[in-house]
């Protein structure tokens, strides 16, 4: 057993799994304290995982997301463990990044014309504000989407004996490669407290004070 997940990643999989759960309930409830405080959140988190693929673990840098088409449907048909994400797994973190960006980024654009305006509303005309609400309320589909087929694929790789989850919960897997350079994840989780306190005092203190 090598170890290949360092503590921040493993976290950081499992917390954007909840933000988002948050996020779709309380904006289909029309919570829209929770809604903007919890994207505040998921953004911080968002921003420190790109920070942590730079200067992060090898297997959390953004360079080791990056394959030749070629080696991505090699990966399909593989049953051979991979270190880190395999170049079909990395497509698909590469997939949630940028329609979880817009998602979020959309939502700071967002107004409800009623009771509450994302924070760069103000910034922007009407035509920009109406865009970014529909794209808004369009992207969320095709994230739930990647969510489901992200979902298979963890099962088929089960049946190929592939245990994905497991490795997620533990960082360790079975493999007779080295193991990678991992960095003190702690250290991605105060990039993220840092961002999420920053954000907060800026945007969030009326929305996390109307939940309390």
């Amino acid at each position: 057993m090598i170890k290949v997940w360092d503590g921040f990643i493993r976290g950081f999989h499992w917390l954007l799994v909840i933000g988002i759960a948050v996020l779709y309930v309380s904006g289909d409830e029309g919570w829209l304290d929770l809604h903007f405080v919890t994207g505040y959140l998921l953004l911080a988190l968002m921003v420190a995982r790109v920070i942590w693929g730079v200067v992060g673990s090898d297997t959390a840098k953004l360079s080791a997301l990056c394959h030749h088409p070629r080696a991505i449907f090699r990966a399909l048909k593989s049953k051979a463990p991979h270190v880190g994400h395999n170049p079909a797994g990395s497509l698909m973190v590469l997939f949630f990044f940028v329609v979880i960006f817009v998602q979020l980024i959309s939502g700071l654009l967002t107004s409800d014309d009623i009771l509450m305006d994302g924070p760069l509303v103000q910034y922007v005309s009407y035509d920009w504000v109406e865009l970014a609400g529909n794209i808004h309320k369009t992207n969320i589909d095709i994230l739930l989407l990647g969510i489901v087929i992200h979902i298979l694929a963890i099962a088929i790789y089960r049946l190929k004996g592939v245990k994905l989850l497991r490795t997620l919960l533990t960082g360790k897997m079975t493999a007779s490669e080295h193991s990678p350079k991992l960095r003190n994840g702690m250290w991605g989780y105060i990039i993220f407290a840092a961002l999420a306190a920053t954000l907060i005092v800026f945007w969030g203190l009326e929305p996390l004070g109307a939940i309390l």
